[in-house]
């Protein structure tokens, strides 16, 4: 691994933040990008931070880690600074928004799409965390005009972060992350508003309804995004789960449940 390489992050909160501080703690020459004063005099510990987007002017890699409704005018912007040699990657939960109407082949850097497979129910610098992404997934989802060798150079950063490059096209990811993150959220969501009319159900909650409920408290900004950028694939999901429910309810519920218990442990042997 070339630890020559110069590297901004573009937004300093869990994501960009824990990007920042393993790529400092492997020896990287890392620039950090905030707009909160705050998060910058933080950073600064760590490695150069400041507020202009100008200081990337001479990165090789640039991950832009601001939320997804920042991330197209961040993109815009750094078209005006970046050179033709830059491969900048972002890390929104979506694809399809960013990859529709040939958007990213206006871009004159070498713009190569992805989104890291790991996160919590918190956000901002002081809840990032080296080690986030180890042995995470990393989607990414190149253009048609990436070059091999610019997708390896950023395939070889994601793995020295721990994480695991899986490869697929903005329309497939976006179904599977309705799937697993999505319609998980606005369940969660869901859950805990039709139990807020029981008092008892809320005095005597467990373990069980706080684990249940654990991504109704995620980041406001990026729900809401995710429920706006996504509806189509969202909705879908719920269909497929009502599905699941009923043949849950009209058939050997025991012996589904089994199998499923099997499959589940299988998946996450941890």
């Amino acid at each position: 691994m070339d630890k020559n390489l110069k590297i901004g992050v573009v937004g300093l909160g869990l994501i960009g933040g824990s990007i920042f501080k393993e790529l400092c703690a492997l020896g990287f020459d890392v620039i950090g990008v905030s707009k909160s004063a705050g998060t910058i005099e933080k950073a600064k510990k760590y490695s150069f931070a400041t507020d202009s987007l100008q200081s990337l002017n001479d990165c090789d890699i640039v991950f832009v880690c601001t939320p997804m409704n920042k991330t197209i005018s961040t993109l815009d912007e750094l078209e005006n600074i970046l050179n033709e040699n830059t491969i900048v990657t972002d890390v929104c939960s979506l694809k399809r928004f960013l990859q529709s109407k040939n958007r990213p082949q206006k871009y004159k850097f070498k713009f190569i799409p992805g989104h890291p497979m790991a996160g919590s129910e918190f956000s901002g610098f002081d809840n990032s965390i080296e080690g986030l992404f180890k042995e995470a997934n990393w989607v990414l989802t190149p253009l048609d005009k990436n070059l091999k060798e610019d997708i390896k150079k950023l395939e070889n950063i994601i793995k020295s972060l721990g994480a695991n490059p899986v490869f697929t096209t903005p329309e497939a990811h976006d179904e599977a992350v309705a799937l697993i993150s999505h319609m998980p959220m606005l369940i969660s969501q869901a859950i805990f508003k039709a139990a807020c009319c029981n008092e008892l159900a809320l005095k005597i909650a467990s373990s069980g309804f706080r684990d249940m409920t654990r991504l109704a408290i995620s980041n406001e900004e990026m729900a809401k995004d995710m429920i706006n950028l996504n509806s189509d694939n969202i909705q879908n999901a719920l269909l497929k789960l009502y599905s699941s429910v009923g043949d849950l309810l009209n058939k050997d519920y025991f012996e589904q449940i089994c199998e499923i218990k099997k499959q589940r442990k299988e998946m996450f042997k941890n």
